[in-house]
């Protein structure tokens, strides 16, 4: 048997113990970070180590990992698995292509390409649109960026950026953006934060008014970055008007999904999206609602002529066959690059368009079931809105970061805390769209109890 095989074969045993343990402990016993080089023995040495010890150690590392596919896990805007997904990047792995060429990428080109003219049609984009796969969700937002910027100002490209160039966002928005118009050469300084309103979506009529000023200074408004999916309330902020505005003033669009953008695939909450057809970009991450492994978007771009104004560059040592169509690095950030389309695309062919709806449908349900909980019981204050995946609260005027660390640091449930304005609360994420009913009563039941039993670990 060759090494690939004996290793295929430990992978094995490692996954059904790491199933089994998630099963008896789902949450892992967490080790003081200035403890961890003495807890496990991590350091890298010399000599080899044997099998036996070799397996033992890898466990040991398994079973001290966060769990993010469990039923008590509700942190992180991820969370769960989707087998077939993870079958698809298994079989990535296995394949190890890279993404630039079709030449060495092959059947894998059409598979990202099927990906991105469905999400096209979902959304409502032309036949000139076009998209890519890149890194995560801070990296679409920088494309998108660099894009809106080299429309405006061309001669940036080769000159450096000379103009002052004005980037706009929700102050509720991903933090990628304040770094990506540093990035991009715009100056942070650059960025507007526009006011959100009460339920945390941007203010249009404040989007305006900044831009008329920016204009009336003699500043260039030249990009909009509309959230789909809030990090913290999940908020949509409105795509229609913001677009009036863009299209007016002649302004990059950009509508950064990558929280929530999978709604695409639903029929009862794609209007939380109505006006995406007008944006210029937009993106959305196929490892937070859907729920492939990490990572895997996609960003979009209404004309396909933009990704390669801006990403092309000629290297003959690389692309020596067929055609630009085929050839994706010339519409990429990166040259080298990890298939992340196979496994999302293994998911979406098993279980189809309808069974993606099914995914996104149940998440929201999730959200229900938790909001009505919280409503009905009077030691619980709501602080978000229906239509969230994000459950924001309190309970019994707990101090909500005192409350998320101990329940953390105890083992009890991982889930996190946020703010919005003068409030901070615990924020519940229902993204685990393999959690049911019971599991997010469950969760409050854990929750409860564990302050009725530790009241000291929550003063």
């Amino acid at each position: 048997m060759s090494n690939i095989q004996n290793d295929l074969v430990l992978f094995n045993e490692l996954v059904e113990e790491l199933l089994n343990e998630e099963q008896q402990h789902p949450v892992a016993d967490r080790i003081e970070a200035d403890e961890l080089y003495s807890a496990i023995d991590l350091k890298l040495n010399d000599s080899a180590m044997i099998d036996d010890d070799f397996k033992s150690l890898l466990r040991d590392v398994l079973v001290s990992t966060p769990k993010t596919a469990t039923h008590l896990f509700f942190n992180q805007l991820f969370g769960g698995r989707q087998s077939k997904a993870i079958l698809g990047d298994l079989l990535a792995v296995m394949l190890n292509n890279s993404m630039y060429t079709y030449k060495v990428a092959g059947p894998q080109v059409g598979i990202e390409q099927e990906i991105i003219r469905q999400s096209c049609n979902l959304i409502g984009y032309g036949p000139q649109s076009n998209g890519t796969i890149p890194t995560g969700g801070s990296m679409s937002n920088y494309m998108a960026l660099v894009m809106g910027r080299d429309v405006k100002d061309p001669d940036c490209r080769a000159e450096g950026v000379r103009k002052p160039l004005i980037a706009y966002t929700s102050k509720e928005s991903h933090y990628s953006n304040a770094k990506n118009v540093s990035f991009a050469g715009m100056g942070r300084n650059n960025l507007r934060f526009i006011p959100a309103d009460s339920l945390g979506r941007m203010i249009p009529e404040k989007l305006e008014e900044q831009i008329k000023q920016d204009i009336a200074d003699g500043y260039i408004p030249t990009y909009v970055n509309a959230t789909a999916g809030t990090t913290v309330l999940g908020a949509f902020d409105p795509i229609d008007k913001i677009a009036d505005i863009t299209e007016k003033y002649d302004i990059w669009l950009h509508v950064d999904g990558a929280y929530c953008g999978s709604v695409i695939f639903s029929e009862k909450y794609k209007h939380l999206l109505k006006g995406v057809e007008r944006s210029n970009s937009f993106s959305y991450n196929a490892h937070k609602m859907i729920g492939t492994p990490l990572t895997c978007s996609v960003i979009l771009v209404r004309d396909k002529k933009h990704l390669y104004n801006s990403f092309s560059n000629d290297a003959d040592y690389l692309y020596q066959t067929d055609g630009d169509d085929f050839n994706l690095g010339k519409t990429s950030f990166q040259c080298g690059r990890r298939n992340d389309a196979l496994k999302f695309w293994t998911l979406w062919k098993s279980v189809g368009t309808s069974g993606l709806k099914k995914i996104v449908d149940q998440q929201f349900y999730l959200a229900d079931v938790a909001r009505e909980y919280v409503r009905n019981h009077p030691d619980y204050t709501l602080y978000s809105f229906d239509d969230s995946i994000s459950i924001c609260f309190n309970y019994k005027d707990i101090d909500p970061t005192v409350l998320c660390t101990a329940l953390y640091e105890h083992q009890v449930t991982v889930v996190g805390f946020g703010s919005f304005n003068e409030d901070t609360f615990v924020r519940l994420v229902t993204i685990n769209a393999n959690n049911s009913k019971e599991d997010l009563l469950n969760f409050f039941k854990v929750l409860e109890d564990f302050v009725a039993n530790n009241p000291e670990a929550v003063r």
